[in-house]
């Protein structure tokens, strides 16, 4: 199992993934997407007939979910049995159910454990893993634990950049809807205790990297001095 164990959590919009990314990469770490997951599953339902928004379905679903994820941040890659659909599991299609299929208590518990196997399966000497709930339910004894946010405003113009081909207004409503959706789940606005908040509303990425990466160095530097 890794040694170091990074959990980075935060609203829709705020660079979770691309930060979390790019601060693996930087520290020579792994890196876990977990909304992939997420993703992946609403994917799959759709491709089999299986109506996201009935619980009961989605949670049959799950027996025959073949679900592997790249964690070099190098070579990402997300798979549904021998299926690649990294790009897939992106379409507005997707992103529309993802939130349905996410907020069954059956299939979050499903995949907290299905996280929990790729981080002990890391070989790295750390691993940085981003979503929604990864500081308080899926690693809450993580090394260093962080909430990564921005201004509403800030994230609703970094997800247009994202999607050219989407208008300002229809970002935006997509946006609202999805924090509102999740937060019926789990609350990633506020940090919980010891965890350490990143506002990155006023920072550029390469700014949020070295953040992340400086808390990093910091509870590296602060264990290795600590007696054990």
């Amino acid at each position: 199992m890794t040694d170091f164990v990074v959990a980075i959590d935060g609203p829709a919009g705020s660079g979770k993934s691309s930060v979390s990314r790019a601060s693996a990469r930087a520290l020579g770490f792994d890196y876990q997407d977990t909304g992939a997951a997420y993703r992946a599953l609403a994917w799959a339902c759709i491709e089999r007939g299986v109506d996201p928004q009935d619980p009961s379905d989605v949670i049959d679903a799950l027996e025959t979910f073949e679900y592997s994820i790249g964690i070099d941040p190098d070579d990402y890659f997300v798979r549904v049995g021998s299926e690649t659909v990294t790009r897939e599991i992106r379409e507005p299609r997707v992103t529309t159910m993802v939130s349905a299929v996410a907020r069954i208590p059956e299939v979050r518990a499903y995949l907290v454990e299905l996280f929990r196997s790729i981080i002990a399966a890391s070989t790295k000497p750390g691993i940085v893993v981003e979503g929604r709930d990864i500081t308080t339910v899926v690693a809450p004894d993580a090394d260093v634990r962080i909430l990564l946010t921005a201004a509403e405003e800030v994230r609703m113009g970094r997800r247009s950049a994202e999607l050219p081909g989407e208008s300002a207004e229809t970002t935006a409503r997509q946006l609202a809807s999805r924090d509102a959706q999740d937060s019926r789940v789990v609350d990633f606005m506020n940090a919980a205790d010891g965890v350490t908040t990143v506002d990155s509303s006023d920072l550029d990425f390469d700014q949020t990297v070295s953040a992340v990466v400086s808390l990093v160095h910091a509870a590296q530097t602060s264990a290795e001095s600590t007696p054990h």
